[in-house]
């Protein structure tokens, strides 16, 4: 006897009230199921999708700020070597007493020691839009203190 017909006489012999409790235990196990792999991530996804869409929105937003920004500053005529080195010194003021700027021909090496965050985000702004130079290379650690430590080296524009 096949598998098939097996079950089918087993079915024949279980009275009517245990198929349909059979029945109704096979639906409850379905419809689960049915949550489980195809309504419950949909949804899940649908109730994330407004929070994904005001990110990405933002992000957008943002990146369309940087690209207005970058366009601007590209509008601006070229500084020479001495200008942005004197804008670069300029942007140093603030920072005096952590910030030591040593110029090496086309080179300029800025070291700093002690610097809050802020106050060196601000400066990299500054230097950015200022002088128009950003760092070829950067060797910065936090210390103890919690601020900023080391060197950052800008290139100068060719004369």
């Amino acid at each position: 006897m096949n598998v098939l017909t097996e079950l089918q006489t087993r079915w024949a012999r279980v009275s009517a009230r245990e198929q349909r409790l059979l029945l109704l235990a096979a639906g409850v196990v379905a419809l689960g199921l049915l949550w489980w792999l195809a309504l419950a991530p949909a949804l899940a996804v649908l109730k994330a999708a407004p929070a994904r869409h005001a990110a990405l929105e933002a992000q957008s937003q943002q990146m369309l700020r940087l690209q207005a920004q970058a366009k601007a500053m590209r509008a601006q005529p070229a500084l020479g070597a001495d200008e942005a080195r004197r804008a670069l010194e300029a942007s140093l003021k603030p920072l005096t007493a952590s910030a030591h700027l040593m110029a090496q021909a086309d080179r300029v090496t800025i070291t700093f020691k002690g610097v809050a965050a802020d106050a060196l985000a601000q400066w990299l702004a500054t230097a950015r839009q200022n002088a128009r130079l950003v760092p070829s290379e950067a060797h910065l650690t936090r210390n103890a203190t919690g601020s900023w430590d080391g060197t950052v080296l800008m290139l100068l524009p060719a004369p």
